[in-house]
Protein backbone atom coordinates (compact mmCIF):
# COMPACT_ATOMS: atom_id res chain seq x y z
CA UNK A 1 0.00 0.00 0.00
CA UNK A 2 1.24 3.46 -0.86
CA UNK A 3 -0.27 6.25 1.20
CA UNK A 4 0.34 9.95 1.46
CA UNK A 5 -1.23 13.37 1.01
CA UNK A 6 -2.63 14.56 -2.28
CA UNK A 7 0.18 15.65 -4.61
CA UNK A 8 2.84 13.51 -2.91
CA UNK A 9 3.45 11.46 -6.08
CA UNK A 10 1.56 8.23 -5.36
CA UNK A 11 -0.02 8.05 -8.81
CA UNK A 12 3.26 9.02 -10.48
CA UNK A 13 5.04 6.22 -8.63
CA UNK A 14 2.39 3.70 -9.68
CA UNK A 15 2.64 4.89 -13.29
CA UNK A 16 6.42 4.44 -13.21
CA UNK A 17 6.16 0.99 -11.60
CA UNK A 18 3.51 0.13 -14.18
CA UNK A 19 5.75 1.27 -17.05
CA UNK A 20 3.21 3.87 -18.12
CA UNK A 21 5.72 6.63 -17.36
CA UNK A 22 9.53 6.77 -17.27
CA UNK A 23 11.58 7.88 -14.28
CA UNK A 24 14.14 10.67 -14.61
CA UNK A 25 16.84 8.32 -13.32
CA UNK A 26 17.37 4.90 -11.78
CA UNK A 27 16.20 1.52 -12.92
CA UNK A 28 13.01 -0.51 -12.77
CA UNK A 29 13.05 -4.26 -12.59
CA UNK A 30 9.79 -6.20 -12.61
CA UNK A 31 9.71 -9.97 -12.41
CA UNK A 32 13.45 -10.06 -13.13
CA UNK A 33 13.21 -7.89 -16.25
CA UNK A 34 14.82 -4.45 -16.60
CA UNK A 35 11.84 -2.70 -18.15
CA UNK A 36 13.76 0.44 -19.12
CA UNK A 37 15.75 -1.60 -21.64
CA UNK A 38 12.65 -2.80 -23.53
CA UNK A 39 11.56 -1.36 -26.88
CA UNK A 40 8.13 0.26 -27.03
CA UNK A 41 6.58 -2.91 -28.51
CA UNK A 42 8.30 -5.23 -26.00
CA UNK A 43 7.28 -2.91 -23.16
CA UNK A 44 3.66 -3.01 -24.31
CA UNK A 45 3.78 -6.82 -24.47
CA UNK A 46 5.42 -6.96 -21.05
CA UNK A 47 2.76 -4.71 -19.55
CA UNK A 48 -0.02 -6.84 -21.06
CA UNK A 49 1.42 -10.12 -19.82
CA UNK A 50 2.91 -9.20 -16.42
CA UNK A 51 0.90 -6.28 -15.03
CA UNK A 52 -2.76 -5.70 -14.28
CA UNK A 53 -4.19 -2.23 -13.76
CA UNK A 54 -7.26 -1.10 -11.84
CA UNK A 55 -7.94 2.63 -11.95
CA UNK A 56 -10.20 4.84 -9.82
CA UNK A 57 -12.59 5.14 -12.74
CA UNK A 58 -13.06 1.73 -14.32
CA UNK A 59 -12.04 2.74 -17.88
CA UNK A 60 -14.36 0.14 -19.47
CA UNK A 61 -15.06 0.49 -23.17
CA UNK A 62 -18.76 1.48 -23.44
CA UNK A 63 -19.48 -0.32 -26.71
CA UNK A 64 -18.48 -3.74 -25.32
CA UNK A 65 -20.21 -6.01 -22.81
CA UNK A 66 -18.71 -6.84 -19.43
CA UNK A 67 -17.51 -10.19 -20.82
CA UNK A 68 -15.93 -8.55 -23.88
CA UNK A 69 -14.22 -5.85 -21.77
CA UNK A 70 -12.59 -8.58 -19.70
CA UNK A 71 -11.52 -10.55 -22.79
CA UNK A 72 -9.77 -7.65 -24.56
CA UNK A 73 -6.38 -7.95 -22.78
CA UNK A 74 -6.40 -11.70 -23.47
CA UNK A 75 -6.94 -11.04 -27.17
CA UNK A 76 -4.09 -8.51 -27.14
CA UNK A 77 -1.90 -11.23 -25.57
CA UNK A 78 -2.72 -13.50 -28.51
CA UNK A 79 -5.05 -15.89 -26.70
CA UNK A 80 -7.82 -17.55 -28.66
CA UNK A 81 -11.48 -16.71 -28.21
CA UNK A 82 -12.32 -19.95 -26.38
CA UNK A 83 -9.49 -19.58 -23.84
CA UNK A 84 -10.19 -15.87 -23.29
CA UNK A 85 -13.92 -16.47 -22.86
CA UNK A 86 -13.43 -19.34 -20.39
CA UNK A 87 -11.07 -17.26 -18.25
CA UNK A 88 -13.36 -14.20 -18.40
CA UNK A 89 -16.36 -16.31 -17.40
CA UNK A 90 -14.39 -17.83 -14.51
CA UNK A 91 -13.55 -14.35 -13.25
CA UNK A 92 -17.10 -13.08 -13.71
CA UNK A 93 -18.36 -16.02 -11.67
CA UNK A 94 -15.83 -15.32 -8.92
CA UNK A 95 -16.91 -11.66 -8.92
CA UNK A 96 -20.58 -12.67 -8.63
CA UNK A 97 -21.32 -11.13 -12.01
CA UNK A 98 -22.13 -14.12 -14.25
CA UNK A 99 -25.65 -12.78 -14.78
CA UNK A 100 -24.22 -9.41 -15.92
CA UNK A 101 -21.81 -10.80 -18.55
CA UNK A 102 -23.79 -9.49 -21.52
CA UNK A 103 -24.51 -6.06 -20.08
CA UNK A 104 -22.69 -2.98 -21.31
CA UNK A 105 -21.07 -0.60 -18.78
CA UNK A 106 -24.00 1.84 -18.92
CA UNK A 107 -26.22 -0.98 -17.60
CA UNK A 108 -23.95 -1.77 -14.63
CA UNK A 109 -23.76 -0.16 -11.20
CA UNK A 110 -20.54 1.55 -10.07
CA UNK A 111 -19.54 -1.45 -7.96
CA UNK A 112 -20.25 -3.85 -10.83
CA UNK A 113 -18.18 -1.76 -13.24
CA UNK A 114 -15.24 -1.77 -10.84
CA UNK A 115 -15.47 -5.56 -10.36
CA UNK A 116 -15.43 -5.96 -14.16
CA UNK A 117 -12.34 -3.74 -14.24
CA UNK A 118 -10.70 -5.95 -11.60
CA UNK A 119 -11.55 -9.06 -13.64
CA UNK A 120 -10.05 -7.41 -16.73
CA UNK A 121 -6.84 -6.74 -14.77
CA UNK A 122 -6.67 -10.42 -13.80
CA UNK A 123 -7.50 -12.07 -17.12
CA UNK A 124 -3.85 -12.64 -18.13
CA UNK A 125 -2.77 -13.85 -14.67
CA UNK A 126 -0.35 -10.94 -14.11
CA UNK A 127 2.52 -11.08 -11.64
CA UNK A 128 1.44 -7.72 -10.18
CA UNK A 129 -1.84 -5.84 -9.87
CA UNK A 130 -1.51 -2.06 -9.59
CA UNK A 131 -4.61 -0.36 -8.21
CA UNK A 132 -4.71 3.43 -8.08
CA UNK A 133 -7.50 4.43 -5.69
CA UNK A 134 -9.78 1.69 -7.08
CA UNK A 135 -12.49 2.45 -4.52
CA UNK A 136 -12.27 6.24 -4.76
CA UNK A 137 -15.45 6.59 -6.82
CA UNK A 138 -17.50 4.05 -4.82
CA UNK A 139 -19.91 4.43 -1.92
CA UNK A 140 -19.00 3.07 1.53
CA UNK A 141 -20.65 -0.35 1.02
CA UNK A 142 -19.05 -0.98 -2.38
CA UNK A 143 -15.72 0.34 -1.08
CA UNK A 144 -15.69 -2.24 1.73
CA UNK A 145 -16.74 -5.01 -0.69
CA UNK A 146 -13.97 -4.10 -3.16
CA UNK A 147 -11.33 -4.07 -0.42
CA UNK A 148 -12.49 -7.52 0.74
CA UNK A 149 -12.48 -8.68 -2.89
CA UNK A 150 -8.76 -7.91 -3.16
CA UNK A 151 -8.05 -10.11 -0.14
CA UNK A 152 -10.26 -12.87 -1.56
CA UNK A 153 -8.47 -12.64 -4.92
CA UNK A 154 -5.11 -12.89 -3.22
CA UNK A 155 -6.24 -16.02 -1.39
CA UNK A 156 -7.79 -17.68 -4.47
CA UNK A 157 -5.47 -16.63 -7.30
CA UNK A 158 -2.25 -15.71 -5.47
Amino acid sequence: SIVGPSGAGKTTLLQIIGTLDKPDSGSIEVDGIDVRSLSTKKLSDFRNQHLGFVFQFHQLLPEFTALENIMIPAFIAGKGRKEAKERAEELLEFMGLSDRANHKPAELSGGEKQRVAVARALVNNPAVILADEPSGSLDTKNKAELHQLFFDLRDKFG
